[in-house]
């Protein structure tokens, strides 16, 4: 492998994992605040990317997709978690992994309903069209932009956890959810925000990965299992141990392409595998 296509290699993996950062982490968050693992959230971000698709459909442009599609997968999460995970909250947990795959049917199916099952592409900005050049390296410009957006943003999620008083109150949560209620704190608008906050981030991701790829009714499948992968390397509920996990897979996945080609998912699941077996609880531990 020449030097130009490892750094070229790197740059995607890199590119994959920081666009899986805000499906990992956020599903990281829900399942360490709520204790939920919820399997309904790739078809969110999917729901998101066809959403985005349908506004730039009607003459809205690629940044107005990627800030209204977010608010309504976000209102729409408050809606979900409101009416249906809320009555289940203290139950055994896989009654609320059985709604939330039943979730994940019914929005699958709704995108098949209004939208078919042709894949489809989300525009991307005239601005970010074509390649641009990194020390000599041709790269496409749209991937370095999400390189940089989801890092920047995987940032901003990071400080708000660890220096304001909502973040204290959600690392407090994952913790130890009776203390902070006993604190008077109302856990049930924690949680509603915390859903909502993270069904906003995949729709955020799915937009970004439906212009950077395709959008299909079979995307969320992919997008919850790499999720899942991401946060499971990592360690359950950390957020550190998401965006690490995210940034594995991206890199494995990248380079399991090119080494192996045809079997890129298939080095994602050596990879996670080799590090249980090594580290069970996951890369990282701590929030």
């Amino acid at each position: 492998m020449s030097v130009d296509l490892f750094f070229t290699n790197l740059l995607y993996g890199l590119t994959i994992g920081s666009a899986l950062i805000l499906i990992a982490s956020s599903l990281s968050i829900i399942f360490g605040v709520m204790g939920v693992v919820n399997f309904a959230h790739g078809s969110l971000a999917m729901l998101g990317a066809y959403l985005g698709y349908s506004l730039i459909l009607w003459k809205m442009n690629f940044w107005v997709a990627l800030i209204i599609s977010p608010l309504v997968v976000g209102a729409l999460a408050m809606a979900i978690e409101g009416f249906t995970l809320r009555p289940l909250y203290g139950k055994d947990p896989l009654l609320q992994f059985f709604l939330t795959y039943g979730l994940a049917m019914i929005i699958g199916n709704l995108v098949l309903y209004f939208w078919g099952s042709d894949p489809h592409g989300i525009d991307k900005p005239i601005l970010l069209q074509g390649p641009t050049s990194i020390a000599g390296i041709i790269y496409p410009k749209f991937r370095l932009f999400v390189f940089i957006f989801s890092a920047v943003l995987a940032i901003v999620l990071w400080l708000f956890i660890t220096r304001t008083t909502w973040g204290i109150i959600l690392r407090a949560g994952i913790h130890n959810r009776e203390l902070v209620g006993a604190f008077g704190i109302n856990m049930s608008t924690v949680y509603t925000l915390v859903f909502a906050l993270g069904s906003a981030l995949a729709a955020i991701a799915g937009v970004i990965l439906g212009a950077m790829r395709n959008i299909n009714p079979a995307m969320d499948l992919d997008l919850v299992t790499s999720g899942l992968i991401a946060v499971v390397i990592g360690g359950l509920g950390s957020f550190r141990g998401a965006v690490l996990g995210a940034f594995v897979i991206g890199l494995s996945e990248s380079f399991g392409a090119q080494l192996w080609p045809g079997f890129s998912k298939f080095t994602v699941y050596i990879v996670m595998v080799a590090i249980l077996l090594w580290r069970p609880e996951g890369l990282i531990k701590e929030v």
